[in-house]
């Protein structure tokens, strides 16, 4: 069996204490074992030395797969395309943990025996078998628990470390909220938008005269077709059988749609409808469309009450991601870091 485990992420899913800052630069540890094929073969080569402390391929690669964690998809390797994009991001994300890890030795930051032992208890139970994780630890660490001791209490410091630095410093106030909220306002108008379901009769591309003649036969019988139903449900089920665009899936519904991001001649047949009536057949950029009116919105200020919350975690997750930064910036501005 080839493991992709995240020492991190498994030791984190159990602890259910670490934020989404510490989840996103914690150690990772993964077994490196991509197929045969792949060009990511590790054989414990330095790729970069932080203030000495070498960083090998292994260590990079299982960076890598916290990124991509879809690997297993793709056989144990990271696709061709994205290989540059993601062994860049591993490398600065590797980087950045070291360094971090380093700051919580200089500040002298120690994980107590008892949280040691309750990190060690969850990071175990994270393996559906003791040989499952006898092997995992024989793969990684040729059977040395004390390695494996060792990266636990390694991502426990950087955890401690982003938790001091990041986490608790992150906090926006409800007062803060609020008072970005009413600075502003114009980020919380939901525009004027038409609630619709579509019929749309496509005709092939570069459609013969023949072709053309047949697209407009079926565009008229849907239209007179749409024109008997009496429902959302009735309109749905005939766009699901008749209609040629992606929202037949989905009973033609187009939800709420912005008035800007609409073709004019949807808008104009769709100011002339009352909710549930159906619009006569358009024709438009080569296609033929029959809309049914659900609901006209106009332009709505959105209450604080209602959107205090996801506020408030956004400008919480943006205020974490920029002292993430400014802690990775004041980290390498003495450190000395070499990418081989």
């Amino acid at each position: 069996m080839k493991f992709q485990y995240s020492l991190c992420a498994l030791l984190l899913a159990a602890l259910s204490t670490g934020s989404a800052q510490v989840a996103s630069h914690a150690p990772a540890l993964k077994a490196s074992n991509p197929p045969s094929n792949s060009m990511l073969q590790p054989v414990g080569k330095p790729v970069a030395r932080v203030n000495g402390a070498v960083l090998t391929d292994r260590d990079l690669l299982r960076e890598m797969y916290v990124i991509f964690p879809y690997a297993r998809q793709h056989n144990g390797g990271v696709p061709k395309a994205m290989e540059a994009d993601i062994r860049n991001g591993a490398m600065k994300m590797m980087i950045f943990e070291e360094l971090v890890y380093q700051e919580a030795e200089r500040r002298k930051f120690t994980v107590t025996p008892e949280k040691m032992q309750h990190a060690m208890a969850a990071f175990r139970k994270q393996f559906g078998s003791d040989a499952e994780y006898q092997q995992f630890i024989q793969q990684e660490f040729q059977g040395n628990r004390q390695m494996v001791r060792s990266k636990v209490e390694r991502s426990l410091l950087i955890e401690k470390m982003l938790n001091t630095e990041v986490t608790a410093k992150s906090v926006v106030t409800l007062a803060e909220t609020r008072a970005y909220f009413l600075k502003n306002q114009g980020q919380f108008v939901i525009p004027e938008s038409f609630a619709l379901q579509t019929i749309s009769i496509i005709p092939p591309a570069n459609a013969t005269p023949a072709q053309l003649k047949e697209a407009e036969k079926r565009a008229e019988t849907a239209f007179r077709l749409a024109k008997e139903t009496k429902s959302y449900e009735q309109f749905g089920l005939l766009a699901e059988k008749m209609s040629d665009d992606d929202f037949h899936v989905m009973m033609g519904d187009h939800k709420a749609a912005d008035r800007s991001k609409l073709p004019p001649e949807v808008v104009n047949a769709a100011l002339a409808l009352k909710p549930g009536e159906i619009s006569n057949l358009l024709h438009f950029d080569g296609i033929y469309a029959v809309i049914r009116l659900n609901a006209h919105i106009p332009v709505t200020a959105q209450k604080f009450a209602a959107v205090k919350d996801e506020l408030q975690a956004q400008l919480t997750r943006k205020k974490a991601e920029q002292l993430r930064s400014a802690l990775g910036q004041r980290l390498r501005t003495n450190a000395k870091v070499e990418e081989l």
